[in-house]
């Protein structure tokens, strides 16, 4: 697939750690309360330095924090770390996707003194004062607003994601012109893919709950306007193909990491491909995660990069990962996750941003 001298971006997952409880996300049971398959963990100052050393970090153009689990914002080191980073690599891109609801003022200052103009904070905020909370749970608006504005302040670039539901729909315009008023870079109005199921079915609505259990709000589908268009195209493909694991036996794999000479580390410290393979290691729903077709490709020891992220792609996981893309069928051995979200004729994700 690639080989270490290739990398030139790094998706760092630093935590599985966060001080929300959004609904669709894989950290919690819907809101109810935290995936009992993963452990919270989090990566230090000492475990970056292991894993990445400076000649290393020298090839990088890009070193991103965001992952699957958790918010990089509540972890201990994370302003350490992107020292770490800056300072072995002064031109490099620092980012970082956030629900911007921790740490203080004066965290975000400094931040935004790291980072300088050579990077940016992606803040997830999906509505305004009165709907935010609603899919992110347990963010607190006032922190979020006042932390969004010490980072613009200090001369940090900041970018407004708005995930799009029919209970935030009518704030669109409002959102984007405060996020402009308050000095963002840009504005995205992210249409989701999330009212696709993880069997690829449509789903109208998803209901969330709290820490007991009680339900909360019911997230429903925006106007059509709204709609992330791979929704529409689940019927094309399925008449196309006859149904949708046809279509990913049959589906070419236009792999978006090798594309970018991206690779992904886990809050464990693993070495994976991207957030979307580490993704499918710990699904909630499951009694035993390891049903899901990405252990045959996972051996956690060979995949510790505090080893040396030499000495993980000396496993040829990659290229057993790669090489699977060619079997005729999933059930056959082909990587399924790689074909739902790199397969060439359905990408929910990039229609996000569309």
């Amino acid at each position: 697939m690639y080989n270490y001298s290739d990398i030139r971006s790094i998706h760092l997952e630093v935590t599985q750690n966060c001080q929300a409880n959004c609904p669709m996300c894989d950290r919690n049971m819907n809101g109810k309360g935290i995936n009992p398959h993963i452990n919270l963990d989090e990566l230090s100052l000492e475990d970056c330095k292991r894993i990445f050393t400076p000649e290393f970090i020298a090839q990088l153009d890009t070193m991103y924090m965001c992952g699957n689990l958790g918010d990089p914002i509540v972890a201990r080191d994370t302003l350490k770390i992107f020292r770490y980073f800056r300072e072995h690599n002064l031109t490099m891109w620092l980012s970082m996707n956030t629900n911007g609801g921790a740490k203080s003022a004066e965290w975000w200052k400094d931040l935004a003194q790291v980072i300088n103009k050579k990077g940016a904070v992606i803040f997830s905020v999906d509505g305004l004062r009165d709907t935010n909370h609603l899919y992110r749970q347990g963010v607190n608006w006032d922190n979020v607003e006042r932390n969004m504005q010490a980072f613009i302040n200090a001369g940090g670039r900041a970018r407004w994601d708005f995930l799009i539901f029919e209970h935030n729909q009518h704030q669109v315009d409002e959102a984007e012109a405060l996020a402009m008023s308050w000095g963002c870079e840009k504005f995205m109005k992210k249409k989701t893919g999330r009212f696709i199921t993880q069997d690829s079915k449509k789903k109208e609505s998803h209901q969330s709950v709290d820490k007991k259990g009680n339900a909360t709000a019911e997230l429903k589908k925006p106007d059509a306007k709204y709609q992330n268009k791979a929704l529409s195209k689940l019927d094309i493909i399925k008449r196309k193909y006859g149904s949708m694991d046809a279509y990913y036996d049959a589906a070419p794999i236009i792999c978006k990491v090798k594309k970018d000479n991206s690779l992904f580390i886990t809050a464990e410290g693993l070495a994976m491909p991207c957030c979307w393979t580490a993704g499918r290691m710990y699904k909630w729903w499951h009694n035993d995660p390891k049903v899901e077709q990405i252990w045959d490709f996972v051996d956690k020891d060979a995949l510790n990069a505090r080893n040396g992220l030499k000495a993980v792609f000396s496993t040829g996981v990659f290229d057993r990962i790669q090489d699977s893309w060619n079997k005729p069928s999933c059930g056959a051995g082909k990587l399924k996750v790689c074909a739902m979200k790199c397969g060439a004729e359905f990408d929910p994700f990039a229609e996000q941003f569309k």
